[in-house]
């Protein structure tokens, strides 16, 4: 791109637009009927919660194609009303590290790994709300956080 095509300024606006048409979308997309979108995200819109920090991480739950339509329907108004982290997150199709066609995964993003308390309670009420087989991963190296990691 020449130097004279380029953007002088970022048009905010237009940004806040798009990222508001694409949650518009994301509230009343079904994960199985999607192929053109990788992730459906749902956001946090009750109750305060921090700001992500550099440090934060996700609850990640393997789910199979078949159940991925009915856990999202539990896990996104949760979200949404602030039972949970500051947003939610599940794959159209096999997420990066999964090799069968019909898996995906579901993320629930939490503003920092380091808040133990905040950590764990998000991951209870995942559980209470019916799911297993849940790893939380800090974003900051990468890492799995052992005393995190169950399947309850």
């Amino acid at each position: 791109m020449r130097k004279d095509e380029q953007p002088s300024d970022l048009n905010l606006d237009l940004i806040q637009m798009v990222q508001k048409a694409r949650m518009l979308h994301d509230a009343v997309a079904r994960p199985s009927t999607l192929a053109a979108v990788y992730w459906i995200e749902a956001k946090r819109r009750d109750g305060d919660y921090p700001a992500p920090t550099a440090k934060a991480g996700e609850w990640r739950i393997p789910l199979r194609a078949d159940a991925v339509d009915a856990v999202w329907e539990r896990v996104k108004p949760l979200t949404v009303s602030g039972q949970l982290g500051y947003k939610s997150k599940v794959s159209t199709k096999p997420a990066a590290g999964q090799t069968d066609v019909d898996e995906r995964l579901l993320c629930v993003r939490t503003y920092d790994a380091g808040d133990r308390a905040d950590v764990e309670r998000v991951g209870r009420a995942l559980r209470e709300a019916g799911l297993t087989q849940l790893e939380y991963v800090a974003d900051k190296q990468g890492l799995r956080l052992p005393e995190y990691a169950c399947e309850w």
